[in-house]
């Protein structure tokens, strides 16, 4: 079965010699690659620019991935770019990797350093390794990459610590998920499914759609629906947050200025916009910066827009 090397590119404004220091040092690389939790420099015993490395993954449930790997650094004087390879692998019968290879490469540009990587490995498990590895577990390794390349530049470029990125980032689509199932469970339950358990009632006393009071339900439940999906889509975008906060402010306070008695309720409709509305300023709040996978180039010569 072929493999599809993983590659991801990425501009970062920086000088050569701080990105160099943030990629080559361990204790600075094991905070921005999500690849790794902890890696570990041997001392030198051969070669100047050989290094020899131990690198450990978290996987969850107690387990780790633990393996060693070499890397050799090069300068290229003319373009003023630099190049280092990496021999990697593990011993370890339960890792899905067992050896592989790759590079980075810098390429200094005008105001801004081309920060590059294209590698490759061999699977072990035979058949169902290669199908889980190209199925599932390359596709997440390589986003895993590209999502570290955009910590990196955010710590480099606005001076975000990866730790802060990271908690951000989860913080971020914390939120998202909790608002969208309460878009999608409110325009669904109450108003398509149960409305007589009290969302009609209060649509036929507000007066607004004589007769039609149910198929108005419906096209607001719709739009509630449509509302959380949009969110899954354009979490990052700040209208989205501002089209919530509109829609959580008049359902609440159309609601409450014609049955005031709903107040009376231990979960009313300001109690759940009030929390909505907090959550929406915290996903809009976390979508500032945040890192970002799509920010690289996946593919050898590929052009950004």
């Amino acid at each position: 079965m072929k493999r599809k090397p993983i590659y991801v590119e990425l501009n970062i404004h920086t000088d050569m010699e701080k990105l160099w220091t943030y990629t080559q040092t361990a204790e600075l690389h094991e905070q921005w690659d999500l690849r790794f939790s902890s890696i570990t420099y041997l001392p030198r015993k051969s070669e100047r620019n050989t290094l020899a490395f131990l690198y450990e993954t978290r996987i969850g449930f107690g387990l780790r991935i633990s393996g060693t790997g070499r890397t050799k650094s090069s300068l290229r004087e003319g373009a003023g770019g630099r190049l280092s390879t990496l021999a990697f692998g593990s011993e370890q019968p339960f890792s899905l990797i067992r050896h592989g290879a790759g590079y980075w490469q810098y390429r200094p540009n005008a105001d801004s350093i081309t920060f590059l990587t294209k590698y490759d490995y061999v699977t072990r498990f035979g058949r169902l390794g290669q199908w889980f590895d190209r199925l599932l577990f390359r596709p997440l390794f390589g986003w895993a990459t590209a999502l570290s390349f955009d910590v990196l530049r955010l710590w480099l470029e606005k001076r975000i610590p990866p730790a802060v990125s990271l908690q951000r980032t989860l913080i971020h689509y914390l939120c998202t998920v909790l608002l969208s199932l309460l878009w999608l469970y409110e325009g669904l339950v109450p108003k398509w499914m149960y409305p007589e358990a009290g969302e009609l009632s209060i649509m036929q006393s507000m007066n607004m759609f004589p007769g039609m009071e149910q198929q108005a339900l419906k096209w607001l439940g719709a739009a509630e629906i449509l509302l959380g999906l949009l969110l899954l889509t354009y979490h990052r975008k700040k209208w989205i947050y501002y089209l919530q906060a509109a829609g959580l402010l008049a359902l609440a306070g159309g609601a409450l200025a014609y049955t005031p008695s709903l107040l009376e309720q231990p979960f009313n409709p300001f109690v759940l916009s009030a929390a909505m509305t907090g959550l929406c300023l915290i996903g809009l709040w976390t979508s500032k910066d945040l890192p970002d996978a799509a920010n690289c180039i996946r593919k050898k010569g590929e052009m950004k827009k």
